[in-house]
């Protein structure tokens, strides 16, 4: 398994090729272009033969890769920010019509004001699409949930569309040191693609179609089914990949320093990495401070997070997203997870980061600090006062 330093969307692209997409159809959008610009040079210099599609819109590169999944081909796009909301409208068939597409989000902020740096807001408005969604600390995780997002989705018991999700330019054009498979290994992890159902003239189908009030439930209720079988099935694909390449690959959370906690962090993407500094500087001070850090957010693993953060009396949820109106996302579902049921630790939730701003050391700390004085729910850190906005 060859060890090569490079940039994460690259690792991305690489990914993707070894899992032999036979369609991909791009947009360019910042930060995401450098993966597809990847795949689309492969092409061209014959590394790597698929049909490249370039399209005029994030709706028709989903709308081309809805088309030929249902042609029971395997399929890949990517996208960020404006170009996912854009793509949204599709996504929502995709997963209605079970057709396994997988796409690269590479997290962006959302407009107005414009921004082009990182925050989760973009895939959090998706969330109820009914698509799979993996977050990443680094560039290796970023190739490694492709296999497993593949792996996931073209499976008989979910067919659903998986998004792996990386922090734009901290991740998708950081360098870094990856550990890039072969094809051979890659081939053995993950089977040919062979759909349940395809469109094809000779035995002629029809998919997509109107429901009436009488079976339209039942068809949300299938897609929830999905989700929830996917959990288990996530977990094993987590563990056939250590099995296939010989080293971990994270399926649906890591518990870092957790087992005698008495606080833990709650965070998902690159800021985890600095949340483990924060850990271990917080442990040889005497806190028993740990980290849950999210992988997949949908299916959400609730009953599994409550389990891990058991010893826990106070839970501090770092979300990269605002719910406009209430409070983070992921602060709102840790929270609901722990409705009812007794002795819940106490749960404060923060909004940090958006826009790309640092999520620091400091950051991190002023939370913990705050969480030990009282209850916050959506609280806003490190705001400069001197850019207060009149209202």
């Amino acid at each position: 398994m060859p060890t090569r330093i490079m940039e994460g969307s690259r690792a991305v692209a690489e990914a993707v090729a070894l899992c032999q997409p036979q369609v991909v159809a791009a947009y360019p959008i910042t930060p995401q272009t450098h993966i597809v610009h990847e795949l689309a040079q492969m092409v061209a210099d014959g590394q790597l033969k698929l049909e490249f599609v370039n399209v005029e819109s994030e709706h028709s590169a989903a709308s081309v890769c809805l088309g030929a999944s249902a042609t029971g081909v395997r399929v890949f796009t990517s996208t960020s920010s404006q170009g996912l909301i854009l793509m949204s409208e599709v996504l929502f068939n995709i997963a209605g019509m079970r057709l396994p597409v997988v796409l690269a989000c590479v997290n962006r902020a959302l407009s107005a004001p414009l921004s082009i740096w990182t925050d989760h807001q973009d895939s959090m408005v998706v969330r109820d699409a009914g698509v799979l969604q993996f977050y990443c600390e680094n560039a290796q995780e970023a190739a490694d949930l492709m296999f497993l997002a593949y792996r996931v989705a073209e499976d008989h018991r979910v067919l659903l569309p998986a998004m792996v999700c990386l922090d734009g330019f901290v991740i998708s054009h950081a360098w870094e040191v990856v550990d890039m498979p072969d094809a051979e290994q890659v081939a053995r992890y993950l089977p040919s693609f062979r759909p349940r159902y395809t469109l094809d003239p000779a035995q002629p189908v029809s998919m997509g179609m109107y429901a009436e009030p009488d079976k339209y439930m039942e068809t949300r209720h299938m897609v929830q089914r999905a989700m929830e079988r996917a959990i288990p099935i996530i977990q094993d694909a987590a563990h056939d990949f250590e099995r296939a390449f010989g080293r971990p690959c994270l399926g649906l959370m890591e518990e870092y320093r957790t087992e005698d906690a008495e606080t833990v962090l709650i965070a998902m993407g690159s800021i985890t990495a600095t949340a483990k500094m924060v850990v271990d500087q917080r442990r040889e001070a005497g806190e028993r401070v740990g980290l849950l850090k999210l992988v997949t957010y949908r299916p959400f693993p609730g009953e599994l997070l409550c389990q891990a953060l058991k010893p826990a009396r106070r839970v501090v949820v770092l979300d990269r997203a605002i719910s406009l109106g209430l409070e983070g996302p992921l602060g709102t579902e840790v929270r609901a997870m722990f409705q009812g049921r007794p002795r819940a630790p106490r749960i404060s939730t923060f909004i940090v980061g958006l826009g790309g701003r640092d999520v620091t050391e400091q950051v991190m700390g002023e939370a913990l600090e705050r969480s030990q004085r009282g209850h916050h729910q959506g609280e806003f850190l490190d705001l400069r006062p001197d850019l207060e906005l009149e209202e």
